[in-house]
């Protein structure tokens, strides 16, 4: 499904990749690196490294700079990584995208400028001087959820005309939206669910991908059903839905990333650790998390292997 080389932007499941933390609070090095290295034997096609599920607004700039580059170390051309290099500052979002070049990713996600409330010029332009910084492929980033204003559909269209501006990762779960931006965009321009409820729906209408958070603690069943709607193997993939939609529901019944790193720290994952303001999952999200952990095949498949890829990487 994605015979592409590791540059060109991947189709399949690309996971937001959790960043974890330590007792000091800083970042967890070893654990990011066992991460990186269950990704990849999952068969996850991409990383995406300090975006909204990695905490990237709590990250200081060093921080950013050196996750960035200590994550392009360790994956060693084995995995795709892209680089969330969002701001509300254009002249911020443009330093990012330089300083993810110079780490060595292979892509950059940015985000709609958050507060400030951009116009549809104003969105135009941060975008394409973003786009002019850096040859590397950009893709456009709507989540109004968390931004308030949104691209338009033409805006995308317009945007789509730069030659570094490659793709969108929409998270808005509208699927006529989805196909508004299936019959605006040519099938070059690579388009990723950005939403794990409808992720599905949105990959059977067409879309290249999803850049999923469920995918951080089940990455080889998100990879499994992606590239079964591909294949057009609907049985299997009606399977994997179902079993998938019910866990993305748990995922998100409180803030991205509290369940899930709540989850992913029962699993052995990493420390169930977030930076304020955010806060451990209260306790009705625990308890439906960890009724997940002791009653989902889906999660002990994944428990299982990734203590194999940690013995592996031991041995």
């Amino acid at each position: 499904m994605n015979p592409s080389p590791i540059s060109s932007l991947p189709h399949g499941s690309l996971v937001a990749i959790l960043t974890p933390f330590g007792a000091s609070g800083g970042i967890d090095w070893p654990a990011l690196e066992r991460l990186i290295d269950w990704h990849v034997r999952s068969g996850t096609r991409g990383l995406v490294v300090a975006g909204t599920t990695g905490e990237s607004s709590t990250l200081s700039m060093d921080e950013h700079a050196e996750l960035l580059a200590r994550s392009v170390e360790h994956a060693a051309g084995r995995i795709h990584i892209m680089a969330g290099v969002g701001a509300n500052s254009t002249a911020e979002a443009v330093h990012l995208a330089r300083m993810a070049q110079q780490a060595g990713a292979h892509s950059l996600l940015s985000v709609v400028p958050y507060y400030n409330k951009p116009t549809q010029e104003g969105l135009y332009r941060h975008f394409s001087e973003q786009a002019d910084a850096t040859p590397l492929p950009l893709v456009l980033y709507s989540v109004s959820g968390r931004t308030v204003v949104d691209f338009s559909v033409s805006t995308v269209r317009r945007l789509a005309q730069h030659p570094n501006i490659r793709g969108i990762k929409d998270a808005s779960g509208d699927l006529v939206r989805a196909q508004q931006l299936s019959a605006a965009l040519p099938e070059s321009f690579v388009r990723y669910s950005g939403d794990d409820l409808t992720g599905a729906a949105v990959l059977a209408l067409g879309a290249h991908g999803i850049i999923s958070v469920t995918a951080n603690v089940v990455p080889a069943a998100v990879q499994a059903q992606c590239s079964a709607i591909a294949g057009g193997r609907l049985a299997q993939s009606r399977t994997l839905v179902a079993d998938l939609f019910e866990l993305s529901q748990a995922l998100f019944t409180e803030s991205n990333p509290i369940p899930v790193k709540y989850l992913a720290s029962l699993m052995g994952l990493c420390e169930n650790r977030l930076r304020a303001p955010l806060v451990p999952a209260g306790t009705a999200c625990a308890h439906g998390l960890e009724d997940f952990f002791t009653q989902s095949a889906l999660i002990a498949d994944a428990r299982e292997a990734f203590s194999d890829a940690r013995a592996r990487a031991v041995a």
